[in-house]
């Protein structure tokens, strides 16, 4: 069984990709939020606190038009629950017993991409392997922002435009190699997609925000995927 610091050491450096494309996306955001009127410190300090992006960028919308207090409570709350099943999943993966603490400190860093790397881990979770994509990857959100304040429009908008996608293709480079190793898991990705793409088009459903799609989509397909293929604690264990 590996050490908590060995296990710091590997989610450290699985961190780092995911580093460089929050630089990348935070950056724009911090452009945004100077452009939003926001200060430095305070367009610095929402990353630092927030760590979501969807919930950031929306959020700064409500800020830009004057939205009550209210309004963006729940706006946050709806985009952000899906860090809520998240976390439900990851807990599966702990020790039963993980200390309170351990799983609160987990919590506060977890994010689409530290949930891709923290699920792919090997066998039962080791805290300390989150903690270490943690600490490489919100300092590269926070820091994004702050060269994006700083920078202002100094950039063109199409490298803008990149610098928007690069946070999706590095979520796929996440999910590719766990669906190569298993058909089940490809199957899944795919019918996420269609069922995204669907759930887009399709009259009323389109209606929908983005937050509660996700939460309707994942508990739809995971809890198809859990009946028709449960998996064993002692395979659980392996994995």
């Amino acid at each position: 069984m590996k050490s908590n610091s060995e296990c710091w050491k590997e989610g450290f450096k699985d961190g780092i990709p995911i580093c460089l494309g929050y630089i990348a996306v935070s950056f724009t955001f911090g452009i945004m939020a100077r452009n939003a009127g926001l200060t430095t410190f305070q367009a610095v300090l929402i990353s630092a606190v927030n760590v979501t992006s969807a919930g950031q960028f929306a959020g700064l919308g409500l800020i830009t038009a004057g939205a009550a207090y209210m309004e963006m409570a729940v706006t946050q709350f709806v985009i952000n629950l899906r860090y809520c099943l998240m976390s439900c999943s990851l807990s599966q993966k702990l020790e039963p017993e993980t200390s309170v603490a351990r799983r609160l400190l987990m919590s506060f860093g977890i994010t689409d991409e530290i949930f891709g790397v923290s699920a792919a881990f090997e066998g039962r979770l080791n805290p300390f392997y989150t903690y270490g994509a943690i600490c490489v990857a919100l300092p590269g959100w926070v820091l994004g922002t702050f060269l994006g304040v700083v920078s202002g429009n100094i950039l063109p908008e199409r490298i803008l435009s990149a610098l928007g996608v690069a946070l999706y293709g590095m979520f796929i480079a996440i999910i590719i190699p766990p669906t190569r190793k298993s058909r089940v898991l490809g199957g899944l990705v795919l019918a996420s997609m269609a069922m995204s793409f669907l759930f887009a088009q399709i009259p009323l459903l389109n209606r929908i925000s983005s937050g509660f799609k996700i939460i309707i989509l994942t508990i739809l397909i995971a809890g198809v995927a859990a009946l028709r293929y449960p998996v064993s604690e002692e395979a659980a264990d392996e994995r």
